[in-house]
């Protein structure tokens, strides 16, 4: 079987003085190691303040009431589920937009027809870790006085002209799940500018208790604890030499499957750079000769696992019954013709091979 991701993991021997120190001390929570790996991604995404988390949910669920958000929020349908599970959480209203064909991100010419009296925030998402036209969302968003939480969880360590994508909006989030380009096994981070915004939020991941327990915000109990921030500061070490490798095997797969017509690739911008958290096609049935759901059932017969990122996408789910009806036609058609490849930093040269020869074949076999 070919796995469709495995963890990017530092090695164990890496990890063992700083544990032997977590379990001499016995403090596994609110301590030292969390505050250095804080540090470490501050520096990393070139940000002044990074806030860790027990999750990703977690860090939009602060965020969201850290920032005051109220009435209605702009995003995309194509994203993971937790992006607007969230905003009902927190009693706010999703408004969904469509997305580009071609960078599948939120299409920012949309965005200013959504927004009403009630709109209060954009939630964008750098889908596979491809940054958004971040310019022109900004520009809707200092036009109509809105704040802005970009919702990177596949992107720590991607790019917008050169800078780290955690250098734009009120707030960027991460995530830090096993499939991401750095784990910390289960976590999420805040990225921000704003040194008050980082106060409230550490405040408000410890029940919004501070030191004399004179509690001045509405928290949840959502710390990181020592474990995973070990885990974290060592892969972060680890993190360039594993994203060079990972563009690498991007490389060879463009290579191989360019050349076959029905096969197309997510666009990233000149002036942008994806950390790629998934390699994602789309399939041109007609091109192709058979539909995305046959090379899916294809390369599972051949052991090779695969995934189908985001369908439904959201407003087709039995969750947001109210939303169906709403006419998102590109987000429709990715989510209908799209389909994860295998890709993970340490993945065998000869496992793309095997992956792009499947695909080739089926191809071929439809030709004779």
């Amino acid at each position: 079987m070919i796995p469709l991701a495995r963890p990017t993991l530092p090695k164990l021997e890496s990890l063992q003085s700083k544990l032997k120190d977590v379990f001499k001390s016995g403090m596994l929570t609110n301590a030292k190691y969390v505050r250095e790996f804080e540090k470490r991604c501050a520096k990393f995404l070139g940000v002044k303040e990074v806030v860790a988390l027990a999750n990703g949910t977690s860090a939009i669920i602060l965020s969201l009431k850290c920032l005051g958000i109220k009435g209605e929020v702009i995003l995309p349908s194509f994203t993971f589920t937790s992006a607007a599970h969230s905003l009902l959480w927190c009693g706010l209203k999703p408004v969904f937009v469509d997305i580009d064909k071609e960078t599948f991100n939120i299409d920012p010419s949309l965005i200013e027809e959504k927004i009403t009296s009630k709109t209060t925030a954009i939630f964008p998402v750098h889908v596979f870790g491809n940054p958004c036209k971040i310019d022109e969302i900004q520009e809707v968003a200092k036009k109509h006085k809105l704040k802005v939480i970009y919702d990177g969880a596949h992107a720590f360590g991607s790019k917008y002209k050169g800078k780290s994508v955690a250098c734009f909006g009120d707030i960027t989030i991460f995530s830090l799940t096993p499939t991401k380009v750095i784990t910390t096994a289960e976590g999420g981070l805040i990225a921000t500018q704003d040194s008050n915004i980082a106060r409230i939020l550490r405040l408000g991941r410890n029940n919004g208790d501070s030191i004399d327990r004179t509690e001045e915000f509405l928290g949840v109990s959502a710390r990181m604890n020592e474990l995973s921030a070990i885990l974290g500061i060592e892969g972060i070490k680890i993190l360039p030499k594993h994203l060079k490798r990972r563009l690498k095997l991007i490389n060879l797969y463009r290579k191989w499957l360019d050349e076959i017509p029905g096969i197309s690739f997510q666009k990233i911008t000149d002036f942008s750079s994806s950390v790629f958290k998934d390699l994602t096609i789309l399939v041109d049935e007609n091109k192709f000769g058979h539909s995305r759901d046959e090379l899916l059932e294809t390369l599972i017969k051949k052991n090779i696992e695969t995934k189908v990122y985001f369908y439904p996408p959201i407003h087709k789910k039995k969750a947001y019954k109210e939303y169906q009806d709403i006419f998102l036609p590109n987000t429709d058609l990715i989510s209908s013709h799209i389909i994860s490849l295998p890709l993970y930093s340490q993945m065998p040269i000869n496992y793309v091979k095997r992956v792009c020869s499947v695909i080739k074949n089926l191809y071929e076999k439809n030709k004779r």
